[in-house]
């Protein structure tokens, strides 16, 4: 079985790719895995991960 995270990231305006990197990347240290990138007007505005639920 999955569960599923949403997450609203923050990046601001100024070294955007290094947040989100480092979003994904403390994500993924906890098991989680990009399972889709939901963008409006060309923003990032919701990130889903999912990991399994009995890890």
């Amino acid at each position: 079985m999955k569960e599923y995270k949403v997450v609203k990231p923050k990046l601001g305006f100024r070294n955007t790719v290094e947040k989100l990197e480092d979003l994904i990347n403390n994500h993924a240290r906890e098991g989680w895995v990009v399972n889709n990138i939901l963008p409006i007007e060309h923003t990032i505005s919701y990130i889903i991960f999912e990991r399994d639920k009995n890890r």
